[in-house]
């Protein structure tokens, strides 16, 4: 059961509540080549994104950001929500507030000076002197949004957490929390709701433990705020879809999550069909065909792999013009013994009966028995063409 959320507008997108689990990635390119976010941009949303982020660094870059919408507008691309990426200096987010659908800050440099590893010993006066400096700078960023309809998003990444917090806490899941925390207690005083929320690591232990541990803590003071995920610094390759799908797998499972990025080292429309698959996998959202197959061992009594080959571009083409196909789950075992059990998850099924022979299932039910394994491909499409009519 998905984790209960209340909903965030950001511009034409709902994230939370009811909604899908939305979908985003972040351009690569320098803010100030409006022509090449732009380009960048449409790629994302081509793949399947529904919001795009982007680094801004300073003034200019906010400025800019100004440009870079008017292009996607131009384009026909204006009603995927861009969010601007702050850090060190919250002028800069007031500005980016004015024209983007949402801002992103991190805890650990926005009123904070930037972290330089040093331990700072404070009585409690003293830090709560701290967070009333924090608080009366947030207020003011707040109010901005409020103004425009912007959206935030409290980004906290372990790898930069402030010297405050970790003098305080250490480098605990307790401290990446209450980092978080600090921001949305005063988020929740000014009754400002659309806020989404993320903790990211690279570490994907440190980062499950951190976003469950930041649940709980909501639940505790009654909060229902959106979250984003996502494994920072994935990596590329094999790698970094392994660590991602590791860390924002487990929590999609436990019901967590409303938005995910995948963050990999390589182009950045390369990160959606991956951040999808991960969404299919968890049983989230169907994106795709899904295949349940076995290894094959020595009862496989046909060339397991050739068939999935046939089935699978047999199945591509028929989803070229019938959406059905897509949300299909189709079942290729094969042998009897764990066949018709271990696809029942399947809507349709291939599985080896006899030297030569396939049958045929719809869910757990036998509906063709030992048809001649030249024939079985067609007879299944033929099937499953006549069965979603």
């Amino acid at each position: 059961m998905r984790r209960p959320t209340h909903e965030v507008k950001i511009g034409k997108l709902r994230i939370g509540g009811q909604n899908k689990v939305a979908v985003q990635s972040m351009t690569t390119c320098s803010t100030m080549d409006t022509e090449g976010c732009v380009e960048q941009c449409i790629r994302i949303i081509d793949a399947g994104a529904d919001l795009v982020r982007l680094t801004t660094q300073g003034t200019r870059e906010a400025e800019n950001l100004r440009n870079i919408k008017a292009g996607l507008i131009a384009r026909g691309y204006g009603d995927t929500p861009l969010c601007a990426d702050v850090h060190f200096n919250p002028n800069v987010a007031d500005v980016a507030a004015t024209i983007v659908e949402k801002v992103r800050i991190n805890p650990g440099n926005y009123v904070d000076p930037a972290r330089q590893f040093k331990h700072l010993e404070y009585t409690d006066e003293e830090y709560q002197q701290e967070l009333k400096r924090l608080d009366e700078r947030f207020c003011g960023f707040l109010a901005i949004c409020r103004q425009y309809g912007t959206a935030i998003r409290i980004g906290v990444n372990h790898g930069s957490l402030s010297d405050r917090i970790m003098s305080r806490y250490g480098d605990t899941p307790a401290g990446i929390v209450e980092s978080c925390m600090e921001f949305l207690r005063i988020c929740e005083r000014e009754h400002f709701p659309d806020v989404v929320v993320s903790i990211k690591a690279s570490n994907t232990v440190i980062m499950v433990q951190s976003v469950r541990l930041l649940v709980k803590e909501m639940e505790k003071e009654g909060m229902d705020y959106p979250l984003h995920l996502g494994v920072t610094e994935a990596g590329e390759g094999e790698d970094g879809r392994l660590k991602s799908a590791v860390g924002i797998g487990a929590l999609l499972i436990d019901g967590i999550g409303d938005t995910i990025r995948v963050s990999l080292s390589e182009e950045p429309e390369c990160e959606i069909p991956v951040a999808q698959s991960i969404l299919q996998a968890a049983r989230v959202q169907m994106h795709k065909t899904e295949y349940i197959s076995c290894p094959g061992c020595g009862r496989t009594l046909y060339d397991l792999q050739d068939t999935i080959r046939r089935i699978k571009a047999a199945v591509e083409e028929k989803a070229k013009t019938d959406a059905h196909y897509k949300k299909l789950k189709i079942g290729i075992m094969g042998c009897i013994v764990n066949g018709p059990g271990e696809m029942a998850d399947a809507d349709y099924g291939y599985v080896g009966a006899a030297r030569g022979k396939v049958s045929l299932y719809k869910n757990k039910e036998c509906i063709e028995k030992n048809i001649p394994e030249a024939e079985a491909v067609e007879r299944l499409i033929a099937f499953i063409d006549k069965d979603l009519k």
